[in-house]
């Protein structure tokens, strides 16, 4: 089971979050992808880019921060944080 949590900060407090899963049998890059595009369209945002610092804490951390240069449009928050809480 890998498991991606996502949450939506705004002034530093959690405004929403969600938890998506992720059972299929693939490569872990490929189900982060996946979980990220199920978060966008539960929580109704626009799918963000993954820029160098992103990668980089994501590989170090298993967790990172999408700000606003992340998107291409307006987003009604400060940051979008996703960390894994559960990999196989």
């Amino acid at each position: 089971m890998f498991r991606l949590w996502v949450r939506l900060f705004k002034d530093n407090h959690m405004q929403k979050d969600t938890v998506i899963c992720n059972d299929e049998d693939d490569t872990r890059t490929h189900k982060v992808m996946k979980c990220l595009e199920k978060a966008s369209y539960e929580l109704d945002l626009p799918k963000p880019i993954w820029l160098g610092v992103n990668v980089n804490d994501f590989k170090m951390h298993n967790k990172c921060r999408f700000t606003q240069d992340s998107f291409i449009e307006e987003v009604p928050f400060d940051f979008m944080e996703i960390s894994v809480i559960e990999e196989d």
